[in-house]
């Protein structure tokens, strides 16, 4: 039985990825556990702390197909965490003469944390993975369109002239950035936590840093400075970087679903037969990979907002709050994965109608482009004159329906200070493209550095 619907059978295929429940779900979960043991055991025989012959009879026993889930079950619901149970039974599969040395020195929150440590690593790995694919095809857009000109809107309104390269390139910056931001916090989240009871390693004596370091090379994760069991910053920035990414990736699938509306037409989805289908209209072609990007964004974010809430933790074990990031961290993953994966779906199948994109974009009759004019007409007449002059043209081609440029030649101070020729030049939108290729160079250039 499942609740939430990023991990039921139906509504999954909607939400998150299976290789993603995969890395961050309950069987992992209980699986990195016993990698955890394991190491700590082999660790600990290379120092001669316990016999090599329990550290293999350890890892042989630490099979998560072994285990007795509704024993674990019913002994986590005792003592309010899976490890005492896990290690009682991975010390009876071990045997009586191994098993007395299993989870030696270590706390409970130890090897959860190390735990989710390597979980989160794979989860990483998956989510770089997909981000660079889709930066790859973000930057096929933007090279293709890279001078195609379209509408740009303000406050949903035409603005100026952009190309729809130039938007593309908007959308590919910021995930560029995600990629670095990934890169650099790797490092202060995929780190051992072994402290033991109140993180001192007391439990351990004059051995307990070289156990830690052999337990880091054994799991391959560097050792921190101070055990951290209350120090949650990694894992906390770990999430709020997912909703920083599928902040990004919102982005796009707002502006998607925005320029696929039928009175626009400037995009769509790709379409298979009965995707984003409606069960009573046949017509409908709905965004319906936008709008579950939308949706685990929205879900990501919140989450990340939890794990914020759970930083302060008392004194050496928290009251609570580390058990609140359970119920954050698996599912931040698996629904920013599906919102990855999404977003490429869109970006990799969009369909791209320039002929629609000139249309909108020649709508206004050249009033998209009354910056243009008024700094064209500024050096003669003054910018405040100018920009009052076109303000007017504007409101009267508005009001009359006629075009920009034929209302303004029918201004005096127009006519005898510019030529019709200059006149319909200033009033072309695709005179009016700025710098939109350079910057599209630009940011494709950064992604090749």
């Amino acid at each position: 039985m499942t609740v939430n619907p990023a991990d039921a059978p139906v509504l999954g295929a909607l939400y998150g990825s299976d290789a993603m429940r995969a890395a961050m779900g309950e069987r992992a979960f209980l699986a990195r556990m016993l990698d955890v043991e394991v190491g700590l055991a082999r660790a600990q025989a290379r120092l001669n702390i316990i016999p090599a012959e329990a550290a293999e009879a350890i890892a042989v026993a630490a099979d998560v197909d072994k285990l007795d889930l509704p024993a674990l079950a019913a002994a986590t619901r005792n003592t309010g965490y899976p490890v005492v149970g896990l290690v009682k039974q991975l010390s009876a599969l071990a045997g009586p003469d191994a098993g007395r040395w299993t989870h030696w020195g270590a706390t409970t929150q130890d090897i959860m944390d190390s735990a989710i440590v390597l979980q989160m690593r794979q989860g990483l790995a998956l989510i770089r993975m997909d981000l660079v694919y889709l930066n790859t095809a973000l930057a096929g857009l933007a090279q293709r369109w890279r001078d195609t000109p379209m509408a740009g809107r303000t406050h949903l309104q035409h603005a100026l002239p952009v190309t729809f390269g130039y938007k593309a390139a908007v959308w590919l910056s910021p995930l560029i950035s995600m990629k670095e931001r990934l890169d650099q916090l790797r490092p202060r989240v995929e780190r051992l936590q072994f402290g033991g009871a109140a993180g001192t390693l007391a439990s351990l004596g004059d051995q307990a840093l070289m156990v830690q370091e052999e337990l880091g090379r054994e799991l391959g994760l560097p050792v921190p400075d101070i055990t951290w069991h209350v120090a949650r910053d990694g894992f906390t920035e770990a999430v709020n970087f997912l909703g920083l990414l599928t902040g990004s990736l919102a982005k796009i699938a707002l502006d998607v679903m925005l320029m696929s509306q039928t009175e626009l037409g400037e995009v769509s989805e790709a379409h298979a037969p009965g995707r984003g289908g409606s069960s009573t209209m046949p017509q409908k072609r709905n965004p319906i990979s936008c709008e579950y990007v939308q949706a685990q964004a929205r879900g990501v974010q919140a989450l990340a907002g939890q794990m914020m809430g759970a930083m302060a933790q008392d004194f050496e074990r928290g009251t609570g709050n580390w058990q609140t990031e359970l119920l954050a961290i698996g599912q931040a993953f698996n629904l920013t994965h599906g919102a990855l994966q999404a977003s490429r779906d869109i970006i990799e199948g969009l369909v791209v109608d320039p002929a629609r994109m000139a249309r909108n974009l020649d709508a206004t009759h050249g009033l998209i482009v009354g910056e243009q004019v008024m700094m064209g007409l500024a050096p003669v007449l003054g910018r405040g004159t100018a920009h009052h002059l076109v303000n007017h043209a504007c409101d009267k081609a508005l009001a009359e329906g006629r075009p920009l440029a034929e209302v303004l030649l029918a201004e005096p101070a127009v006519a005898t200070s510019m030529t019709p020729e200059a006149v319909l030049r200033l009033t072309d939108p695709k005179t009016y493209l700025g710098q939109c290729g350079a910057f599209v160079d630009k940011v494709l250039a950064r992604l090749a550095g």
